[in-house]
């Protein structure tokens, strides 16, 4: 547990250095699990996952590094991006590493087949301990945000989940949610509509959180089918935030 502690603590001040723009060394990636045609890795809380801006580390290059510094590496190594994570969130990834892997892992994602677990800390506590939330959301391309609309507004896309209650403590709620769809900021844009919105997130929920908070969403457990092996695969990793303050 020590170990996990410091792990965190780490990956937190990777994040932070990346966010003030201090940090000029390649960040090491925790790995998870690597073979020929896949790497799993989990992405700390604060580093994007793909960026264009200039001199700023992000897990494409990170593990583009990785791999070009292992014995044997020549060229310039493939990364296939299959998912995203937003990038205040923290969770387990799955890139590809040819492009065979990249398009089979891209149809999983795309037909529901890869799943997705998170745990989310919410302020306000669920009436019930199981629910689940269905609405239309529609995609600001200008402000990088969601917002719920009527089902019949033009481009309105259909968003679902499943919440269950793992914890409650002083108005707040430790949650279970798996996306049964992969909207752009669904989870956070869905929860706070239900006005049980993310703590630490300062887009969708109160614009007066501490800045630099993180948002407490994470990507806890990623299931799919290896694509070549065709064996059934599941990671996970044990959220900051749940480290960080005990939970019943």
């Amino acid at each position: 547990m020590k170990e996990m502690r410091k792990d965190a603590c780490q990956a937190g001040q990777n994040a932070e250095k990346q966010k003030q723009g201090g940090n000029n060394q390649t960040m090491e990636p925790k790995i998870l699990f690597e073979d020929k045609d896949i790497l799993v890795c989990e992405k700390p809380a604060g580093v994007p996952v793909q960026t264009a801006g200039v001199g700023r580390q992000d897990m494409v290059s990170i593990l583009k590094n990785y791999l070009a510094g292992k014995e044997g590496c020549s060229g310039v190594p493939y990364i296939g991006l299959v998912h995203r994570l937003d990038q205040p969130v923290q969770g387990v990834m799955v890139f590809a590493k040819n492009k065979t892997s990249a398009a089979r892992l891209s149809a999983q994602v795309t037909d529901g087949r890869m799943e997705k677990i998170y745990q989310a800390v919410v302020k306000g506590s669920p009436k019930e301990d199981k629910g689940s939330l269905v609405d239309y959301l529609v995609k600001d391309g200008r402000t990088n945000t969601s917002s719920i609309v009527n089902l019949k507004t033009k481009g309105a896309k259909k968003a679902e989940l499943l919440y269950q209650v793992l914890s409650r403590k002083d108005g707040r709620a430790l949650l279970k949610i798996q996306l049964l769809t992969g909207r752009h900021h669904q989870i956070r844009v869905q929860m706070a509509g239900a006005g049980m919105p993310l703590e630490g997130d300062r887009k969708y929920g109160n614009p007066s959180e501490k800045s630099g908070a993180y948002v407490k969403l994470c990507a806890s457990k990623l299931g799919f089918v290896h694509p070549v092996t065709g064996k059934k695969l599941t990671f996970s990793c044990e959220p900051w935030f749940v480290q960080q303050e005990e939970w019943a």
